[in-house]
């Protein structure tokens, strides 16, 4: 297993949990989720946890950046960036196909000065709060159980791109306290189901896979380092929707190539300044 790192994106300070969600217009919308896109994407899911398990890895991504771009990478972050970078796990030297499927894979980084580990990890266990936090991507939100550092949570996400897409989901997460200063958690959806009418009498749930293909599967993986007298959090994403439609590449790519990555960095700045917030 091989992953290709593209050159790393600058973007301003600007979704905790993850929401990577992206729209289609009209009867083109209609998708259904294949075995074989599901077998592929997991596939792609195994190699790459291969990866982020291996013994003797780094604690983070920024940690494999060689100078001279390392530390332009701390410049920004201490600056009080989101530095992301798209990630591409191979099979060997061998591109993972995914039938009527495409996987968005993310990773992404913040730095919080002054924070603390446990505050940290608190606030992306604290489930019970996202939906507050983590508003309007989050517009619903419950810990479901908790066994010590394992917990189930229900999450309704909103994205608006040309069209507003509503998701109900549920999730298991799994917090890994590693060596001092360092805890990760993987975090991978169970359960995604599309909403049609949210917030209307006629709202229901469309049978699952059988929907527009905005959000098929979702798995976080995150880490929390306290060091250089704060916490650097980072949080990798590989995501699952359907494949572009015939036709509509001009509608559906800006979908594709933009919502996965401002989730992802909307996700990491709420969390950076949630965590910057006077005590009260």
């Amino acid at each position: 297993m091989s992953v290709m790192f593209h050159h790393a994106t600058r973007v301003p300070a600007l979704l905790p949990l993850v929401v990577v969600l992206w729209g289609l217009a009209g009867p083109a919308a209609a998708a259904d989720l294949q075995p074989k896109t599901v077998a592929a994407f997991d596939r792609y899911v195994k190699l790459t946890e291969t990866g982020i398990d291996a013994p003797g890895g780094k604690a983070l991504w920024i940690d494999t950046v060689p100078d001279p771009r390392a530390k332009e990478i701390g410049e920004l972050l201490r600056a009080g960036n989101v530095v992301v970078e798209r990630l591409l796990t191979k099979d060997g030297a061998r591109d993972i196909d995914i039938p009527n499927g495409l996987v968005h894979h993310w990773v992404g980084t913040v730095f919080v000065p002054g924070a603390r580990l446990q505050d940290a990890v608190a606030l992306l266990q604290d489930y019970d709060r996202h939906a507050e936090v983590y508003a309007p991507a989050v517009q619903r939100s419950k810990r479901l159980s908790q066994d010590g550092d394992r917990f189930t949570a229900f999450l309704r996400f909103y994205q608006k791109k040309v069209i507003a897409v509503v998701v109900n989901s549920e999730h298991e997460a799994v917090f890994v306290r590693r060596a001092p200063g360092e805890v990760r958690s993987r975090i991978r959806s169970t359960r995604i189901a599309e909403v049609e009418g949210p917030g209307t009498p006629a709202e229901r749930e469309k049978p699952v896979g059988r929907d527009g293909g905005y959000l098929w599967r979702l798995n976080t993986y995150w880490r929390f380092v306290e060091r250089d007298g704060g916490v650097y959090i980072q949080c990798e994403s590989v995501t699952l929707t359907r494949s572009i439609p015939i036709g509509l590449g001009w509608l559906v790519g800006p979908f594709v190539t933009s919502v996965p990555r401002e989730s992802l960095e909307f996700t990491l700045d709420t969390t950076r300044k949630t965590l910057q917030k006077p005590s009260r």
